[in-house]
């Protein structure tokens, strides 16, 4: 009766140690996650309609630049497809502005300048370390990502948060031909 019982207990025991485990979420990807289920709209984003150039180390949109280090693979990819571009952020951050702030003397003061755009203007930008957000892997035609995004002229890092949806995403597709079929549908700060 003795060994029985030790036995059972030892199985019982051993059973936590043997099986297989899931991986605990870090602080921040635990947030991002939290981010997702109570902020996310779907929205679709427009490409970059105007004049790509890509020299060296930056690309510029128009007359904006955005910096990047060539040999971060998914952020090139992302910038040459036009997912991701200045004007875009000065839009993105505008309307942030507009919905959050309470102060309407602000919002008054800003729907009179001559160009309100001006003040939320994004250029001579570095964006580095994009990283897809693995633990949202359950779609195969949408990924996550998150990017940093360095302000050279405030000397500031903002992280954005990213989705990217290919229609015609299959499982075995390279994550350069996901970027290059995809398009934009959710753009956020940490």
């Amino acid at each position: 009766m003795k060994y029985i019982f030790t036995l059972g207990l030892s199985i019982l025991l051993s059973s936590n140690f043997l099986a297989q485990k899931n991986e605990k979420l870090s602080t921040k990807d635990a947030a991002i996650v939290e981010h997702f289920k109570t902020d996310y709209k779907k929205k679709n984003y427009k490409k970059f309609a105007g004049k790509i150039i890509v020299k060296d180390n930056l690309i510029q949109f128009d007359d904006k630049i955005v910096y990047y280090d060539k040999t971060d693979k998914i952020t090139a990819t992302i910038l040459k497809e036009g997912l991701i571009y200045p004007q875009l952020l000065t839009d993105y951050q505008m309307q942030k502005f507009l919905d959050e702030s309470t102060d309407k003397t602000q919002k008054r003061f800003l729907k009179l300048q001559k160009d309100p755009r001006a003040s939320f203007d994004v250029n001579n930008i570095k964006l580095s370390n994009t990283s897809e957000l693995t633990f949202f892997n359950s779609n195969i035609k949408t990924k996550r990502f998150k990017v940093s995004l360095k302000d050279i002229r405030l000397n500031s890092t903002t992280t954005y948060l990213f989705e990217l949806m290919n229609d015609k995403a299959a499982k075995d597709i390279s994550l350069e031909d996901f970027i290059k079929g995809a398009k934009l549908t959710y753009i956020d700060t940490e």
